[in-house]
């Protein structure tokens, strides 16, 4: 799988959301392009519940915890202090 720039866009605005950010979001809030692209691509796919933002649905709850557990794995252990 190729991981293009989009995606990573995508990746980031799902990251907003569960970083215990809001529960509803609208991205004309944000000016920039990229992020405005993202959420429409995230409607589409489903993950959310309007093309400007809106809620997470289950399917963008469900690739959230799956994003955070890839993160988990990826980032370095802790060293012991």
């Amino acid at each position: 799988m190729h991981i293009d720039p989009e995606l990573i866009d995508e990746l980031n605005l799902l990251r907003r959301f569960s970083m215990g950010g809001p529960v509803a979001m609208n991205v004309h809030d944000n000016p920039d392009p990229a992020v405005i692209s993202a959420a429409a691509r995230m409607f589409t796919k489903g993950l959310i519940t309007a093309a400007d933002g809106g809620q997470l649905t289950d399917n963008g709850r469900a690739a959230i915890e799956h994003m955070d557990r890839l993160f988990n794995l990826l980032d370095p252990p802790l060293e012991p202090v």
